[in-house]
């Protein structure tokens, strides 16, 4: 027992076994009480053993493998050597699974064959777990990487078979290469076809989209100028009606549906506040009389302010001061006036269209109107042309007083309009329209300076705008070679100028000079529109037109508005004298009636130029803009035709309040403007003047309510006593920023134009902000 005792002390001592990063303590198990127990069991008699001494514990490091693999072989270029000691010994631990092992290894050879792997070793026990597997599980051959798992070099193996090529120099490479080089080429021909069929199914779509797109296209263009051709023959239809009907349309009653449309949409698209401009002829609603009712079709939503002053202005009880707005609105039937909104104006509230465009696309309005003009003569009465306006008609079925939509466009522009004076045998300044270029515009200018050297200023006219928005001037004074040119002129006289050849030494140095004097002093009339005259020429030579200011020191614009009538007859409506604010090229308002020409000699300008518009199938309201001054050659009086607008003027919609609120009559023939006087005067017709207002604005109107503005200028004494024939009446259009106001001051010539003056300061006084001033126009 001793000597056994002796031969186990190693084992009591720790043992440290250390390979790579593990470290295993191995704790030798204290086996003395064991040893005493055994001496027990084998000798019954009692032995008394020296005690073992606990000897000093020895810590040793041996690095040794954790796991030693049991049943390793080696295969050497994908073959195994049968005869080798270490794969029989295997194949004899083994033998009662072989069957199954010999698969996997087969496989296994054939992998390394593959791929010519020169050397591999296997560990049996994991070829073993594996073919058990693949008996189990498998019903196929095994992908690589579970094969390569029972080698004890499988990291350098599988870097091996990763390697690019490498399959390719083993068994069967060659016939691999082919293999994959084919169906590599078979895939590119087939991924080939395959996109150009791709891009052709995308094309022959696009192309049958595109077609069904364009077929579509023209079928609705078709069916829409279909239509619109419709829309147009039964407007010229019920355009011979009209004028076949006329008289007899005049004397019976009748309704006329006013609808104020405004602009091109290109000049629509830019503006702020478009509703409020298209609502400026509200005073159209006076066209009412005792066998006339009125449908006026408004732009936007109206408050009951503004409803409540125009019941109140159109009752016969002449209270038109504002203080009776509590008073309940008539019904339709009595005041024989409707306004309506279209609902479309709540579906486009930024959108800026016309009014006749939005009177198209609102069936309940329309529907409406159907039902108040059933069984009556009516017909419409526009503002500026749309081709909407023969939609609207066409579903109403009523004529139009107005010319064709395509007509007016053709004639409303500046070039159109001197086609018709010159057509009418009136005098036009002297000028050049359709101007499209910069060279064109030098060209023409330097030819009409050279001729009319008396002239000091041109003017610069938009084709398409109307009044000064579309307006630029220079002064010759700004020429060096202006003076020079006069002497040159002086020198041989008028009789002798006229010849190309004396003219050519002028012409040349204009030409020299111009560029760089209308870079430097040509101008806008109103900066607002456009603040430099660089942006004035890009819209310019659009189409252009350049027309002579008239060379004199005083000269007197006026506005004469005209009906054509259907029946061929010319009617003056209203003429009236401008008024101008700070730009000398705007009118804000006008005197009536007109005593700057001779009445004979306005009429028959106006007749002429009213004949030549029927010629050309032009009916309806025009608006003629004249210029009168004396010429200083002759010293007799000149008249210029300078603009035609084919459209309700606003002269003509405050003319038309006038004659309301005085109950008189303006003949334009005699220039006077007859009221009926009161029973106590002597004179039972009374001759007036007005002054009209066509476009007060104050941006700190906006502050004030109009009920509260009425009160105001109830006062300060600013109102209309219908009695007496006097006073002022405004007419009140902007419910929302109430910042435009019309005004119209009924009395004599000088009284009104001073007490016109008197009111516009005293209404700027009471709501003008001390600290701030707002824009405003009154001074």
């Amino acid at each position: 027992v001793e000597d056994d005792l002796r031969q186990l002390k190693p084992s009591l001592e720790k043992v440290t076994v250390s390979e790579g990063r593990t470290t295993l303590n191995t704790q030798a198990l204290d086996i003395r009480k064991h040893a005493e127990d055994c001496l027990k069991t084998v000798n019954k008699q009692q032995l008394v053993l020296p005690p073992i001494e606990d000897l000093q514990k020895k810590t040793i490091s041996k690095s040794l493998p954790v796991d030693i693999p049991r049943y390793l072989f080696t295969i050497r270029s994908g073959q195994v050597d049968p005869m080798a000691a270490d794969f029989c010994h295997f194949k004899q631990c083994f033998v009662l699974c072989w069957s199954s092992v010999v698969d996997v290894l087969e496989a296994l050879q054939k992998l390394l064959r593959e791929f010519a792997v020169p050397l591999a070793k296997v560990g049996g026990e994991r070829l073993v777990e594996l073919s058990h597997v693949w008996d189990s599980g498998w019903s196929k051959a095994p992908s690589a990487m579970p094969v390569l798992s029972v080698l004890e070099n499988w990291e350098e193996v599988s870097e091996l078979i990763s390697h690019p090529g490498q399959r390719y120099k083993g068994e069967g490479g060659i016939e691999a290469a082919a293999i994959h080089i084919q169906s590599s080429w078979r895939r590119y021909l087939a991924r080939t076809a395959y996109l150009c069929h791709c891009r052709r199914k995308w094309a022959a779509g696009t192309i049958a989209i595109s077609w069904l797109m364009h077929a579509q296209l023209c079928r609705v263009r078709k069916a829409l100028q279909a239509r619109r051709f419709s829309q147009l023959e039964n407007s010229r239809s019920r355009a011979q009606h009209l004028a076949a009907n006329w008289k007899r349309i005049q004397s019976f009653k009748r309704t006329i549906i006013h609808i104020p449309s405004l602009y091109s949409q290109r000049k629509r698209l830019n503006l702020r506040g478009f509703d409020i401009l298209q609502n400026i002829q509200m005073s159209r609603l006076c066209d009412i009389r005792e066998n006339v009712e009125v449908i006026y079709i408004c732009p936007q939503h109206l408050g009951n302010d503004i409803l409540d002053y125009y019941t109140s202005l159109l009752k016969c009880d002449g209270a038109t001061d504002g203080a009776d707005t509590t008073t309940a609105r008539a019904s339709s039937s009595v005041r024989r006036y409707i306004i309506l909104t279209p609902e479309a104006v709540d579906y486009f509230p930024t959108h800026n269209m016309c009014l006749s465009t939005l009177l198209k696309y609102s069936p309940q309005t329309l529907k409406h109107i159907r039902n108040l003009i059933q069984g009556k003569h009516a017909y419409i009465v526009g503002g500026i042309a749309h081709v909407d306006d023969l939609a609207v008609a066409d579903e109403l079925g009523l004529p139009i007083l107005g010319p064709e939509p395509a007509i007016a466009q053709h004639y409303s522009t500046k070039s159109g309009g001197r086609r018709i004076f010159v057509g009418a045998e009136v005098d036009v300044p002297p000028g050049q329209g359709d101007i499209y270029s910069l060279n064109q515009l030098h060209e023409t200018l330097a030819e009409l300076m050279t001729q009319n050297t008396d002239v000091q200023r041109w003017l610069f006219k938009i084709d398409s705008e109307d009044g000064s928005h579309g307006t630029a001037y220079c002064d010759t004074c700004h020429l060096s070679c202006y003076k020079w040119a006069l002497q040159e002129y002086h020198r041989y006289g008028p009789e002798l100028w006229n010849p190309k050849c004396i003219q050519e030494t002028v012409l040349l140095r204009y030409l020299d000079e111009i560029p760089e004097w209308l870079t430097h002093y040509a101008q806008p009339a109103k900066t607002s529109c456009y603040p430099n005259w660089a942006c004035f020429l890009k819209t310019f030579l659009r189409q252009g037109v350049v027309e002579a200011y008239p060379p004199s020191n005083s000269v007197t614009c006026l506005t004469v508005d005209l009906l054509l009538e259907p029946g061929g007859e010319v009617t003056m409506f209203s003429c009236g004298d401008q008024l101008h604010g700070g730009c000398k090229l705007e009118a804000i308002g006008s005197i009536v009636p007109q005593s700057s020409v001779h009445p004979e000699t306005l009429h028959s300008i106006c007749t002429r130029v009213g004949r030549a518009c029927l010629q050309r199938r032009i009916v309806g309201y025009v608006s003629v803009d004249l210029v009168s001054f004396l010429d200083h050659n002759t010293m007799e009086k000149k008249v210029w035709a300078v603009d035609l607008d084919i459209t309700y003027s606003n002269q003509l919609a405050m003319t038309q309040m006038l004659l309301m609120m005085t109950g008189g009559t303006l003949n334009c023939r005699t220039g006077c403007l007859e009221a009926p006087m009161p029973i106590s005067e002597k004179a039972p017709v009374g001759n007036l003047c007005a002054v009209i207002g066509n476009h007060l604005f104050h941006s700190d109107l906006s502050m004030l309510y109009n009920k509260v503005f009425l009160m105001m200028c109830k006062a300060h004494g600013i109102r209309f006593n219908k009695k007496t024939k006097q006073g002022t009446v405004f007419t009140l259009f902007d419910s929302s920023k109430r910042s435009s106001i019309g005004m119209t001051v009924s009395e004599d010539l000088q009284r009104a134009l001073a007490t016109f003056a008197r009111h516009l300061s005293v209404i700027h006084q009471e709501i003008s902000i001390p600290k701030s001033q707002g824009e405003t126009n009154f001074m």
